[in-house]
């Protein structure tokens, strides 16, 4: 008797067995049903090894109760005394809820759990079509089906078997399934059945023998005519008996549905016919199918129907597998694949994505899938459709490290073991980890984990994860070094022929220049060689990932045979975790950066501070250019070390921009490339001049000490005052004068024209670092006008002879180095002639339209596409900077926000004033924007300006990688390029032409 107050002992046995409720499973001991086992000691204990105690119970009660009295009496003795029925059976109640209902609702199927013989271990598709054969109907065979399944659950739980045998079971099953739903589908349609032979080929995991609990099948259907029969009357009877076997499958009945099974891996998937022809398939692989395709194809294998036909059809297609390799941007198309399966998981669900999240399931299939494609075409050894057994022949031959293909088979081996439990329990289709506490005390206690199973699961989950995020890329380049290394004896590496080919496939285009590189990076027994081959797996595939791997490699040895002796430099790279992914990023992402960066490469250390990408202002770039010429003891001297502020600062800048629009693993690519645009534009106008602030000091003090007999003022214009300089942009510029008291007009002017000369000269010195060329094209006059003019000068030339162009030009006037006064005065000179009072008559502006139809017609390159052209292409920026000039001269005497050498901000004050609609005034910024990120991009890329897109398609492919685009999506970018401009056009003849 129990005290009142005191819990029975009964209570403390279930709490210490696992239960969670130990009231409800008293009362459940207590039925009548179950008196003759209450206080049973054996079965408590096989309860408490469960899974989930409680729901063990509850389900036993339940097929306790379903019995009649015989049966029941035979199940509670057979339980008690027999070990393996006990442990199958309480084992299965315990991990899985659906097959707990099935033994409810078909209660003498727990004999099928009492057989206990060797050929009852490992059962095959022999044994499951026996288990299966008198299905004769779609819910007999499932009831029949779910019989054979709780055979596999009780081994798989009881850790008789292990987790591929239990996935290899799940697909013989699945095979025989197979073929007796063909079977009930041949009998209901005999006449069909007899015009035609149909190959049934599972696919996908249940053609690799390796599937899910719950999962589609995936099937292709390959048909024939029998002998003498129509083909197109037997295909249609092949289509027929196809798509009942998938109903018979996939429908739900009163027994619930088995999987679905997806025919969508058939050529042109749910868009093609059901079922082909041999030839018929062959004739689209040969011609159209896509890499993916034949990666599906790697898992192949005839599982029903005509066996000949199913034979025939995997030795037709089984060459086209191994040379998938071969095709161009093969990797490319790989990567691309697996980067839209993540892309496409809800951000809410990354986290608890099994299967596709980063380091789950999809990544060792998808590092050993590639692998198998690039070396299987010259090693027979690697053509299987089964994960593990193909990991465990790429480390047989080397192609993979035996470590690492241990770790990868340890992690996807425990990530398997959690899909299938998390699946088992309610026989759903999920590849989510489960969040509610329950859920996960249950899944941690089936996977062995059991003083702390939450918190235990989640150690072990995250570690296996972390393993196969850090080696599923790293399995690719960790053997190329071993490859070119000294092995211990008795270690396996790959040849020098399938270190090639695996470059190649990664996109490498001179697989001889890349190994040799590696060679003279990771050779030898230094610290350094030891860092680098720690580096260079990780590296490697940085550089894969970019348009240029080849260029990203050499410029890395370049840099490291620089700066290699430097106790800094490796253990930068080593230790701050976003610096060789930076470096990686910029050295293979174009010309311009790597020629910055090699010219000195110490500012490789800019790319491991987190603020050493951020642009320095003006100010603060002054002042170092200026204390530099100070220093320095020579003009040429200082104007040196100003340039070599200048390059440092335009790496600094490149680099960010670079890593900004690839993004990295930690931050991603900034989404909103106007930001880009304008980083880069206020960064290279604010350096340019403090550049020349930097010369014109220079020049001054080589002849006048500091004080230059006339005040003398540079005048940005064009792109360089509207601070939207690129990298490769000239200063456009004017040069202004005002003589100092007691200086003649002529000895002025003498000094000011020869501080010009003496510029432009030190800028322009053949040195290492870039030039910085000045254009004073725009001045009065042009080309036939003086170099530089006084202030009274510019103010009686423009009151006397300006034209309206000129008024035009002096829209981006702003002063950028020297006499500050004489600046703000020029600029309030010209004030009246950008923005005239009331703005611009008829006259003007049919000038203005009339000069922007002229250059339209005159100033185009020959032969270059109108469509793509950046700078007077149709919506290029021409269009758009006319458009807002026009608004800024006809409304800017009225709207103080039209007062701006900014395009961008005279746009928005534009549309601010209700000058322009919201509509439009977007699809003009857009344009802009786009036009100057492929101006920069093509400059970053090729190391020189240009105004249109690359001819040489890995340079036009690195524009598109810059500008967002993945690999192959170059089309893309370009239709993307023309829809954008084209609409911009459209506002453009409305706006400015009042169309």
């Amino acid at each position: 008797m129990t005290v009142p107050g005191r819990r029975s002992s009964t209570f403390t046995r279930l709490l210490r067995h696992g239960f969670t409720d130990p009231s409800a499973a008293e009362r459940l001991l207590d039925l009548p049903d179950m008196s003759s086992v209450r206080g049973d000691p054996v079965l408590l204990d096989a309860l408490g090894a469960a899974s989930d105690p409680d729901l063990a119970l509850r389900g036993l009660v339940r097929l306790v109760e379903a019995q009649d009295p015989v049966e029941r009496q035979t199940l509670l003795g057979t339980l008690v005394s027999a070990k393996p029925l006990r442990d199958r059976l309480i084992g299965v109640l315990g991990a899985s809820e659906a097959l707990g209902d099935h033994l409810a609702r078909h209660p003498h199927d727990w004999h099928a759990l009492v057989t206990y013989e060797a050929a009852d271990l490992h059962p095959g598709v022999e044994e499951f079509e026996r288990g299966l054969a008198d299905a004769t109907d779609p819910v007999t065979l499932r009831i029949a089906y779910r019989r054979c399944l709780l055979s596999i659950a009780a081994r798989d739980v009881c850790g008789t078997t292990d987790v591929a045998p239990a996935a290899a079971e799940l697909a013989d099953l699945a095979t025989a399934t197979l073929r007796a739903a063909l079977a009930i589908a041949r009998t209901a349609a005999p006449a069909d059945a007899a015009q035609c032979r149909l190959a049934v080929i599972a696919m996908g995991k249940c053609g690799g023998h390796e599937l899910n609990y719950v999962s589609d099948v995936d099937v292709i259907f390959v048909g024939e005519p029998v002998e003498g029969a129509d083909e197109s009357k037997a295909m249609q009877a092949a289509t027929r008996l196809a798509s009942h076997l998938m109903r018979i499958c996939s429908e739900t009945t009163i027994e619930g549905t088995i999987w679905p099974v997806d025919a969508n891996l058939r050529p042109e998937g749910r868009n093609g016919p059901l079922v082909r022809t041999l030839s018929s398939h062959l004739a689209y692989y040969q011609r159209w199918a896509k890499t993916w395709e034949f990666q599906a194809l790697l898992k192949a294998r005839p599982v029903a129907g005509d066996p000949m036909l199913g034979e025939e059809y995997v030795e037709a297609v089984s060459p086209l597998v191994w040379q998938a390799a071969e095709r161009e941007n093969f990797v490319a198309d790989v990567q691309k694949m697996r980067r839209r399966v993540v892309d496409n998981i809800p951000v809410a669900e990354v986290h608890r994505e099994l299967k596709l999240g980063p380091g789950g399931l999809r990544d060792v299939e998808f590092a050993v899938q590639l692998l198998q494609l690039v070396h299987g075409r010259s090693d027979a050894t690697l053509h299987s459709g089964t994960t593990l057994k193909a990991l465990q022949s790429l480390a047989a031959g080397g192609y993979v490290g035996r470590a690492d293909a241990a770790q990868l088979d340890a992690a996807y081996r425990f990530l398997r073991a959690m899909e299938h439990r998390i699946q088992l329990y309610r026989l759903r289709r999920t590849h989510l980890v489960p969040e509610d506490e329950a859920d996960l005390r249950r899944l941690g206690r089936s996977l062995g984990l059991r003083t702390d199973p939450v918190a235990e699961l989640n150690k072990e989950w995250k570690r296996h994860a972390s393993v196969v995020r850090r080696l599923h890329e790293k399995i690719f380049y960790r053997p190329l070094l071993d490859a070119v290394a000294q092995l211990a004896p008795g270690e396996t590496r790959l040849s020098p022929k399938a270190a090639g080919q695996r470059l190649e496939a990664l996109g490498y285009a001179d697989p001889a220049a890349a190994l040799r590189h590696l060679e003279a990076l990771s050779s030898g027994v230094t610290r350094k060689a030891a860092i680098q081959r720690t580096l260079l797996p990780v590296l490697l595939g940085w550089f894969a990932d970019s348009a240029d791997p080849d260029a990203g490699l050499l410029g890395f040895r370049k840099v490291s045979d620089a700066l290699g002796k430097t106790p800094w430099y490796l253990r930068l790279l080593r230790d701050e975790g976003a610096a060789a992914e930076n470096l990686a990023r910029v050295l293979s992402a174009g010309r311009l950066a790597p020629d910055l960066l090699l010219r000195a490469p110490e500012a490789v250390a800019l790319l491991g501070d987190p603020e050493g990408l951020r642009p320095r202002g003006r100010d603060a770039l002054e002042q170092e250019i200026l204390a530099a010429v100070g220093r320095a003891e020579t003009t040429e001297g200082g104007v040196a070390s100003a340039r070599g502020v200048r390059r440092r600062e335009l790496f600094r800048t490149a680099a960010a921009d670079l890593i900004g629009s690839y993004g990295t693993e930690d931050s991603p690519a900034e989404a909103d490339p106007g930001a880009l645009v304008d980083r880069v534009g206020n960064a290279v106008t604010d350096l340019n001049a403090a550049t020349l602030a930097g010369a014109l000091r220079a020049a001054v003090r080589e002849q006048w000490d500091d004080t230059l007999p006339t005040r003398f003022a540079v005048i940005g214009m064009g792109r360089f005052g509207g601070h939207e300089q690129s990298y490769g942009s000239d200063a456009d510029v004017l040069f202004v004068h005002e003589p100092r008291e007691g200086v003649d007009d002529q000895e002025a002017t003498r000094a000011a024209n020869t501080v010009i000369a003496e510029m432009r000269r030190l800028l322009q010195l053949p040195t290492a670092d870039p030039p910085l060329l000045i254009d004073v094209d725009l001045r009065p006059e042009g080309k036939s006008g003086p170099m530089v003019r006084t202030l009274a000068s510019y103010e009686a030339y423009y009151r006397r002879w300006s034209l309206v162009w000129e008024s035009q030009a002096l829209l981006r006037a702003e002063p950028m180095a020297g006499d500050a006064d004489l600046g703000r005065r020029f600029v309030e000179l010209v004030d009246p002639l950008r923005y005239p009072a009331e703005g611009l008559g008829e006259d003007a502006v049919r000038e203005i339209r009339r000069l922007k139809a002229r250059m339209e017609s005159e100033r185009l390159p020959r032969g270059a596409d109108p469509t793509l052209h950046t700078k007077l292409g149709r919506g290029g920026l021409s269009d758009v900077e006319w458009t807002v000039q026009l608004f800024q001269m006809q409304h800017g005497w009225a709207e103080p926000g039209l007062r701006t050498t900014r395009t961008r901000h005279a746009l928005a004050a534009a549309h601010a004033a209700g000058l322009i609609s919201t509509e439009d005034a977007q699809i003009l910024d857009e344009a802009w924007v786009l036009a100057t990120r492929v101006r920069n991009g093509v400059m970053l890329v090729r190391g020189r300006a240009g105004d249109t897109f690359p001819s040489d398609g890995r340079e036009l492919g690195a524009v598109g990688r810059y500008l967002g685009y993945g690999p192959g999506r170059v089309g893309d970018m370009l239709d993307d390029y023309r829809r954008t401009t084209r609409r911009a056009r459209a506002v453009v003849e409305e706006l400015f032409y009042g169309a």
